[in-house]
């Protein structure tokens, strides 16, 4: 929900919530303030349920095949969790991996002993898929890849490489924190098998709320391991493990959040996919060639197609400086440093960039905003 003194560039961040996704939250936690957490729970059943529809909907999969997590990275880490390597095995990342995916994957191999190895990538940033394809053996255990990284402005070709992993029998995550509420999403076409996202970003969902698809025939090979009464209900004096995606859930939720986050959908997919993208990719040319023209400004974005998160640099400005200034005009960027995406920054020489993300809310005011004031922060540096 936009302030009218604020122009706001950080929705790949933390997208602004909507007047009624904050009533959606206040409202439930009031009625829990009335009548307590487990009633107003089961008061609100219907609606949660739809919850589970509407992302169903918003991926083109099955209801069974979705769980609610808490962000993008409790869902990724507790599928990775279920999986097991051993000296030998090979891990397979693109160089514009999301840092907290190749942290935890650097631990996995570190701790089994299997490799972690990084796919080639084309002279525009992509994964290549013909060095793709000649790496994928049956030594390969994972290929996990972030469809649209945190900085660069880059688009994977996802379906791609889902194609070529499927093809191989290999199990393949999908980092779409980026993606979805920016893009259309089809886990179908994607042959994906895992898919993760927070509510936070481009749906503009509560924080604390996340997406985690799980294709059907693939949850048959993942036993987490931690359960509780609800993700493996006791029946017939043992407990069994529920046959669909909340396996990955747990007894406990914010509901409130939830509900908030089955708001944001709704408003996604009542307003269209193929609307937003429309909006936010135009938005973001707009200030791309802007930037372009700004001397003592550098644009950091590659990639043949291009998303709507915009990355550049001062030349004689650091980034921390430049966002302090901005943030002092009351414009918003976000700061992303090599914790971020660490094999691509350091690949291209880079410490950190800034990044200015817009979206539908998103006015040309705001716009003119932000370059009037890289135009001057450039000239004075």
């Amino acid at each position: 929900m936009a302030t009218s003194n604020l122009a706001y560039f950080n929705h790949a961040g933390a997208s602004l919530i909507s007047t009624a996704v904050l009533d959606t939250v206040v409202a439930h936690l009031q009625l829990e303030s009335r009548i307590g957490g487990y009633a107003a729970a089961m008061q609100q059943q219907p609606a949660l349920d739809q919850v589970y529809a509407r992302a169903a909907q918003l991926l083109n999969c099955d209801t069974d095949e979705v769980a609610l997590t808490d962000s993008h990275s409790r869902g990724w880490r507790d599928v990775l969790s279920c999986l097991q390597f051993s000296p030998g095995d090979r891990i397979l990342v693109a160089r514009s991996e999301w840092g907290g995916n190749y942290a935890a994957l650097a631990h996995m191999a570190q701790r089994s002993g299997a490799s972690l190895e990084v796919i080639p990538c084309t002279a525009t940033g992509e994964v290549c898929l013909d060095a793709l394809a000649h790496m994928l053996d049956h030594h390969v255990r994972l290929v996990s890849l972030t469809w649209l990284p945190a900085n660069g402005g880059l688009i994977q070709p996802a379906a791609k490489v889902g194609a070529l992993t499927r093809a191989a029998g290999i199990p393949f995550f999908l980092d779409a924190a980026q993606a979805v509420g920016q893009l259309p999403v089809d886990v179908r076409a994607l042959e994906c098998d895992v898919l993760t996202t927070p509510g936070r970003k481009w749906l503009r969902g509560p924080r604390g709320t996340g997406l985690l698809y799980v294709r059907r025939a693939f949850l048959s090979a993942l036993t987490p391991p931690v359960v509780d009464h609800f993700t493996a209900p006791f029946g017939q004096g043992r407990y069994t493990l529920r046959p669909d995606a909340r396996r990955f859930e747990t007894s406990e939720a914010g509901i409130a959040a939830r509900l908030g986050l089955g708001q944001a959908l709704k408003e996604a997919l009542t307003q269209g996919i193929e609307n937003i993208q429309h909006s936010i990719f135009a938005k973001s040319q707009t200030i791309r060639q802007a930037l372009a023209h700004i001397p003592n400004v550098q644009l950091r974005d590659i990639g043949l197609a291009q998303s709507g998160l915009v990355s550049f640099t001062f030349d004689h400005c650091t980034a921390k400086t430049a966002q302090t200034r901005l943030n002092a005009q009351g414009i918003e960027v976000a700061l992303n440093g090599l914790a971020f995406t660490p094999l691509d920054l350091q690949a291209r020489g880079l410490t950190d960039i800034l990044r200015a993300s817009a979206h539908t809310t998103t006015t040309d005011t705001d716009i003119d905003r932000l370059i009037h004031a890289v135009s001057q922060i450039a000239a004075n540096a």
